[in-house]
């Protein structure tokens, strides 16, 4: 049996859950929904990036037992560009923290570009996003990795970089 679980803050992480559910047919959950995942097979976890970590993912993971006889993905949602190395050695190194070395070594881990839309910020991801900016736009060009300058080209803005086709490789795998 399968499940899709989800940490969505703003609805790029959800939005890809729901299309690749859709796709191989399977359950789909908010990670606050979930109370016990071991009656699954397979495991596909969906979670937005935030402040280095992946949302919902450390609670989802926290309590799983046989993990040897799990398929567990994990599929990360940001802005970052997932094609560049440094960007996906930093998440990696931040999934890391986040997870058991047992379930992080039996993960397959794939990365997805989100979006943003700063009109849908709470209060407290303006401020937080407002102080990285002004932090990032002081750097020498020289220091600015390509996270950093993305954040920098899509600050205030609304950016979607959302694509679909990129579920394939997942879908591949599962």
């Amino acid at each position: 049996m399968k499940i899709i679980i989800y940490g969505s803050q703003y609805g790029t992480a959800k939005q890809y859950a729901t299309e690749l559910a859709k796709r191989i047919k399977c359950e789909i959950r908010s990670y606050e929904e979930i109370k016990d995942i071991d009656s699954y097979e397979t495991i596909i976890y969906i979670g937005a990036l935030y402040a280095g970590g992946v949302l919902g993912m450390k609670k989802t993971f926290r309590n799983l037992q046989n993990i040897t006889d799990k398929k567990i993905i994990v599929v990360t949602v940001g802005l970052a560009d997932p094609n560049d190395k440094g960007n996906t050695e930093t998440i990696r190194s931040g999934i890391k923290k986040q997870l058991s070395a047992e379930v992080y070594d039996n993960a397959v881990i794939f990365h997805l570009r989100g979006g943003i839309d700063y009109s849908r910020l709470n209060f407290k991801h303006k401020t937080m996003m407002s102080l990285l900016y002004r932090k990032a736009i002081k750097l020498p060009e020289e220091k600015k990795t390509a996270e950093v300058q993305a954040m920098i080209e899509t600050y205030n803005k609304q950016v979607d970089f959302i694509n679909f086709n990129e579920l394939d490789s997942i879908i591949h795998n599962i």
